[in-house]
């Protein structure tokens, strides 16, 4: 089967190297699977790239689009919070462009699409018999333009009057967006469309859903090359950085290190509270410039897009410290995992999927920098336990979270769906037929219906 993944792009964010590895996954489990993204950073020949097209009518509509999306969002810069999440609208400037240049497929897979697929074009665009799963990264797909709604629960209500913009107008853009959304999804046949979710806390916001709870739904956990991520020798990784052996090391990873949602300055209020922080040593990657830290030993190593390099960054560590405010399924905590390094981490959103209190680490709760402090010291106090927690991670990663156990699933699911289709078509086509054999007369529409329901 060809499944055809749709992202914004092939590498960079969490959902991006998602999308990624699930592809990399199926294709060793010898799956046609390809990719269509915008933004293109492998040298894979099975990623296409959408180049936008250069005539001079098609370049003029665009930008006449994207002038009037940027200003639908520009009334809202100096209302919105400091706590505001990513924002994406259902619209992009490319409109049906994306859609033209879209490979063949038998089935696809959309993933973070935002900035690039229009979601009114490709679902005006896309074959009502095609098969459509979607893997939820974030909310982004069934709000109102949040990737994290920080619990304020609007998005069951159609949005509006949004407080991570400032909002005070129940019909303002996230309204306008969630009942967009509505449109397009409420015309789409419940079997031929599935949503994933990585985690078992984000299947539990799409139950809860208007515009996307009425879909059948998986979870299924993010996959990772365990041969990649795995224990390697924690002398050589300090020796490389810079930190001593007897250290006791503490690793903050994030895409972008100073987003508000990801924790570090908890993190930072978590380490300053330490009374006699003795050997603690802060190790931390990202882009973005590194903080001072003052006077805790502190190394920052700029983002790596190489996945075996950062496997040697968790390798150095003896805790990685996950203060998340609200998160799906983090890709470095499952890295973190397959390289034998237990978790400390925020107890909020698909992090307890994975962080076992006692068996892969330790969970505090959210928002509390005090609590933070004390799992951490907790699990640097104590060798044993952490070498027990270490040996946990690893087992639980390798048969858990390991691509072919992704893959498999998927494969599942998508085999499923085609089945469906190709069911329904026999059945069509057994239709015709029997139309045909009584002389070309058609059968009544209630007959067809009754067809068509029949197992």
């Amino acid at each position: 089967m060809r499944i055809l993944h749709i992202s914004r792009a092939d590498n960079g964010g969490g959902a991006s190297r998602a999308a990624n590895r699930l592809h990399e996954g199926l294709r060793r489990a010898d799956e046609d699977s390809r990719m269509y993204v915008l933004d293109k950073y492998t040298g894979d020949p099975l990623v296409t790239q959408f180049h936008a097209s250069r005539g001079r009518i098609e370049w003029v509509a665009r930008n006449a689009r994207r002038l009037r999306l940027n200003l639908a969002q520009r009334r809202y810069v100096k209302t919105a919070t400091a706590e505001r999440t990513f924002f994406s609208e259902d619209r992009t400037p490319f409109y049906v462009d994306a859609c033209r240049q879209m490979p063949e497929a038998e089935l696809v897979n959309l993933h973070w699409v935002a900035g690039f697929l229009d979601l009114g074009a490709f679902f005006e665009c896309l074959p009502g018999e095609m098969p459509l799963v979607w893997t939820l990264h974030d909310m982004a797909s069934f709000t109102g333009g949040c990737c994290y709604d920080m619990d304020c629960g609007k998005f069951t209500q159609q949005c509006g009057a949004c407080p991570q913009l400032g909002s005070k107008e129940e019909r303002d853009l996230t309204r306008q967006v969630w009942r967009r959304k509505e449109k397009y999804y409420g015309a789409r046949e419940a079997g031929r469309f599935h949503i994933v979710t990585p985690s078992r806390w984000l299947e539990e916001e799409v139950r809860s859903s208007p515009l996307l709870g009425r879909f059948p739904r998986s979870v299924i956990p993010y996959g990772l090359d365990t041969e990649v991520f795995q224990p390697r020798n924690r002398g050589v990784a300090r020796d490389v950085l810079g930190i001593p052996q007897g250290a006791r090391v503490v690793l903050f990873v994030s895409h972008e290190i100073h987003t508000q949602r990801k924790g570090f300055a908890l993190l930072m209020e978590a380490l300053a509270g330490m009374q006699s922080p003795g050997k603690v040593f802060l190790l931390s990657l990202g882009a973005g410039p590194a903080p001072e830290i003052q006077p805790l030993p502190y190394v920052h190593v700029p983002l790596l897009g190489d996945d075996r390099l950062l496997s040697w960054i968790y390798n150095a560590a003896d805790v990685f410290v996950l203060p998340s405010l609200a998160d799906n399924l983090p890709n470095t905590m499952l890295e973190a995992m397959a390289c034998g390094t237990p978790v400390v981490a925020f107890e909020t959103g698909g992090i307890p999927d994975a962080v076992r209190p006692g068996v892969t680490g330790l969970l505090a709760k959210t928002g509390d920098s005090a609590e933070l402090r004390a799992a951490m010291l907790e699990l640097l106090g104590n060798d044993t336990k952490r070498a027990e927690m270490s040996a946990n991670c690893r087992r639980i990663a390798v048969a858990e979270y390991d691509l072919s156990v992704q893959a498999r699933r998927y494969v599942e699911l998508y085999t499923e769906m085609l089945g469906r289709v190709a069911g329904r078509a026999g059945k069509e086509a057994a239709v015709q037929s029997a139309a045909a054999r009584c002389g070309g007369n058609q059968i009544p529409a209630v007959e067809f219906g009754m067809f068509r329901g029949a197992p």
